[in-house]
């Protein structure tokens, strides 16, 4: 067995309780976890012969343990995984309905998670077309949290003027990292995602 194998029947064998473990298997695992040199003509008879019940069972039982750490490492790897790779999945557009719930929003999501805020208005060129294209986003990209607000919900209204409208605010971690104002400017009379 390589040195890893040792290692572990020899922690094994410090790390149970002295006075629980037989003294034959005491000395199975000693012998076992011991180096041998190749040469050693002693080591080649003890490779030679039969495996005794009790080595037999002692091998077993390093093997459930080694399937048991291997779960438990499986384990470990998916919740890193799933905490670091995936995070809350929203696939839909949220619409706020108040300045308050926006302000929320963007206070108590994840660090992690960008947030899209669409300010819009009823009426207004350009805001039907980006809540479409906002709507087909989500569902390709679960992990962004896509919201809309109508301006006059927001509670600075007379900030958005409908020359200004549709405005997008990209957030994460509860900083704005990007506005991009009158969006449907940029684009031609009719826009869609994918």
């Amino acid at each position: 067995p390589k040195g890893v194998i040792n290692d572990w029947r020899k922690f094994k064998l410090e790390s149970e309780d002295g006075d629980s473990i037989p003294p034959n298997k005491k000395e199975i695992l000693r012998q076992m976890s011991s180096p041998q040199s190749r040469d050693d003509k002693d080591s080649k008879d003890r490779i030679s012969r039969k495996m005794s019940i009790q080595e037999y069972e002692l091998i077993h039982q390093d093997k459930e343990d080694e399937n048991c750490l291997r779960k438990y490492r499986r384990q470990c790897m998916q919740d890193m995984h799933q905490k670091l790779s995936f995070g809350p999945r929203y696939g839909f557009v949220y619409e706020l309905e108040t300045g308050e719930q926006f302000l929320e929003t963007i206070e108590k999501e994840q660090k992690v998670t960008t947030i899209v805020v669409n300010i819009y208005e009823d009426g207004v060129k350009g805001c039907d077309a980006l809540n479409s294209s906002l709507a087909c986003l989500a569902t390709e990209y679960p992990m962004v949290k896509f919201c809309k607000i109508k301006a006059s919900n927001t509670g600075a209204g007379d900030r958005f003027s409908s020359d200004v409208l549709p405005t997008l605010l990209v957030y994460k971690g509860g900083e704005l990292i990007s506005n991009f104002i009158s969006v449907a400017e940029q684009f031609a009379e009719e826009f869609f995602a994918g």
